[in-house]
């Protein structure tokens, strides 16, 4: 017997809010049921798990242990300056001369999460 992972989970100040930026990152809807002012608050996947935003009273103090890497259709690059616009902060820099690495930001609250080789990046390397 094994167990499948139903949701990610993200405690947060405003469930709903902070969705809404996670929406606009995927590309994906909110479930129909979850509104303004809602304590719990689901983005739903194109495929796995859905993200999970739980309201919480305390605020995030330290470093996530966990947190979500995306892989974005277009260059890093692009993608970083996109997320940039959405709300996303620059946290670190771990991209490399040769275009492979990483760049790290934050969520509006304060989550970091990594943006990855784009699936663009690699359709330039190959040609």
């Amino acid at each position: 017997m094994v167990s499948i992972v139903q949701n990610v989970a993200v405690d947060c100040a405003n469930a709903y809010e902070l969705a809404l930026f996670w929406s606009s990152v995927t590309g994906r809807p909110l479930h129909p049921d979850c509104k303004p002012g809602h304590l719990e608050t689901l983005v739903l996947l194109a495929e796995g798990p859905v993200l999970y935003f739980n309201q919480v009273p305390e605020t995030k103090t330290i470093k996530n242990r966990i947190h979500l890497c995306l892989r974005p259709e277009t260059t890093r690059d692009a993608e970083v300056d996109r997320l940039l616009g959405l709300g996303a902060t620059f946290v670190a820099d771990h991209r490399n001369p040769d275009g492979s690495g990483w760049a790290i930001l934050a969520d509006p609250e304060g989550n970091e999460f990594c943006v990855l080789h784009g699936d663009a990046d690699h359709a330039t390397a190959d040609s």
